[in-house]
């Protein structure tokens, strides 16, 4: 079994308890409560629709690849720098396992900052889309590679009734074009392989081509330098998702300003 078997497994096994504290008709409930009483649907897609590269700034403790990143974690703080620094959208962790993530890290981010947050987790089940809109979060995750294709149509109508945002994760050709097929509007290509975590900063490269221009595309992974994002912006990448470049930096909005000065 691989790291990302396991995600989705123990994913699975979260929203079971989840489920006996707060039934899947609540949680449903709860959402189309939030989703009638907030503006701003599919901010998330709105912010990357914009004629430069956008940047999303991860907030992550953890990883399975790297361990601990982030022994001190002030989120509150990452995500105020962020949003200062002029970062487009926030990704959070909640996966709590090997991130280390915690859904109350984007409940209070989302109460913290103005700009759209991303949802950064294994979703396996409506339940997890529901759970994201009542946390404040203006899109979710959908990873092609733990999903079947109908499932990630189903989700993507249930994002829809909620105005989020869905960014569908794929690696290889076969799961952009599954990708495409769901009717995405946000691919993001993930450079790392999450099957044995190996990165290859081409992978966007190669795969931009097969992602028509009306889709939003975002590279994921692996972007470490103003020299990548340069690249990525010659290919036509409309967004670039950071993490532990970002995580890793004494001082972020410094870091983010000399990641845009490529842009």
């Amino acid at each position: 079994m691989t790291i990302l078997d396991q995600l989705a497994d123990h994913a699975r096994k979260r929203v079971i308890v989840d489920m006996e504290e707060n039934s899947l008709d609540m949680m449903r409930e709860l959402a189309m409560l939030k989703s009638s009483a907030t503006g701003s649907p599919f901010a998330f897609e709105q912010a990357l629709r914009k004629e430069d590269v956008s940047f999303i700034c991860e907030c992550k403790k953890a990883s399975p690849s790297k361990g601990l990143i982030a022994p001190n974690f002030p989120y509150l703080e990452i995500a105020k720098e962020y949003e200062t620094a002029g970062a487009d959208c926030i990704s959070v962790l909640t996966e709590p396992k090997w991130f280390l993530g915690n859904d109350e890290y984007l409940k209070e981010i989302t109460e913290a900052v103005s700009i759209p947050c991303l949802r950064k987790d294994f979703t396996v089940n409506e339940y997890q889309i529901y759970q994201a809109k009542v946390l404040g979060a203006s899109a979710v995750l959908l990873i092609c590679s733990i999903l079947t294709e109908d499932q990630m149509k189903d989700y993507i109508r249930i994002c829809d009734n909620l105005g989020l945002s869905a960014l569908v994760e794929a690696h290889d050709e076969q799961e952009v074009q599954t990708a495409l097929n769901t009717g995405a509007r946000i691919i993001g290509v993930n450079n790392r392989n999450l099957k044995d975590f190996s990165v290859d900063t081409d992978n966007s490269r190669r795969l931009r081509e097969l992602i028509p221009p009306n889709v939003l595309f975002v590279s994921e992974s692996g972007v470490r330098t103003a020299e990548d994002v340069a690249a990525l912006r010659k290919i036509g990448a409309d967004a670039v998702l950071i993490g532990e470049t970002l995580m890793r930096a004494s001082d972020k909005r410094a870091k983010l300003a000399e990641l845009r000065g490529a842009v």
